[in-house]
């Protein structure tokens, strides 16, 4: 084989090599778009694995971004019934424990009670802590009613009761349920039982559209039972009472 010869040869050869190469940085470039579009982070791609080399396949790679995009749309903070974005860690593994077998709360509505004691400071945080303290530890009966038990809540817990909106019982006004908070005692018209008057504590919104909360909720001594945490429709909240310090 003549020089000539030889040089020829290996000029294909290179340009074969960057054909090759060119066409395996088009597919990767094309792939992290598609992780892009996935919203997966791309530092997330490259720890699991999710980067292409030249024996994976655009099928393949295609199956993983969608493997790894639904696990990771697992852990949106979107809770609840419908549902409002509720936002901050879910329950730590012992507080779920605790509470998952209780009578008294849904196992679905520990993440919602976590996040608002965690979101919450000072008077709010601690009514907070005492009901779920009076309700899940200790299973408590107080003697009255619900404006009796959570009058002592925050008798224990320290704090007192600023009236943050007044109206009156069934013609209102009613407050923008926008300004509700967690550890708000608030009065409602029960919509879901003859839309009497009745009080419970908030605690989080489960569907922030139709203003259905999660709420402690005494039925009174007569029941034997203990403060739950119910779901009701807080639209007709006409007096809202903060905890302070």
């Amino acid at each position: 084989m003549d020089v000539s010869t030889f040089e020829m040869m290996l000029s294909r050869k290179k340009a074969q090599f960057s054909n090759a190469k060119n066409r395996l940085g088009g597919h990767c470039r094309h792939s992290l778009k598609l992780i892009a579009n996935k919203s997966l982070p791309l530092i997330t791609a490259v720890s699991l694995g999710l980067l292409p080399n030249s024996l994976l396949h655009a099928d393949d790679l295609a199956d993983l971004i969608r493997q790894k995009s639904q696990n990771f749309s697992q852990y949106s903070p979107m809770k609840g019934y419908g549902a409002a974005p509720i936002f901050g860690s879910p329950a730590t593994a012992s507080f779920y424990q605790n509470y998952a077998s209780a009578p008294n709360i849904k196992a679905e509505h520990i993440d919602t009670l976590y996040r608002a004691e965690q979101g919450s400071v000072g008077a709010s945080q601690q009514v907070l802590r005492t009901v779920r303290q009076m309700a899940l530890d200790n299973k408590e009966i107080i003697k009255g009613s619900c404006w009796d038990y959570l009058n002592a809540a925050f008798n224990r817990a320290g704090v007192s009761k600023e009236t943050v909106f007044k109206g009156e019982y069934p013609y209102g006004p009613f407050i923008d349920t926008n300004e509700i908070r967690p550890g708000d005692w608030l009065y409602y018209i029960n919509h879901g039982y003859n839309d009497i008057e009745h009080s419970g504590l908030f605690v989080g919104w489960l569907n922030r559209e139709n203003n259905e909360a999660l709420i402690l909720s005494y039925a009174g001594e007569s029941r034997n039972e203990p403060a739950r945490y119910k779901v009701y429709d807080v639209s007709h909240t006409y007096n809202v009472m903060r905890p302070s310090l």
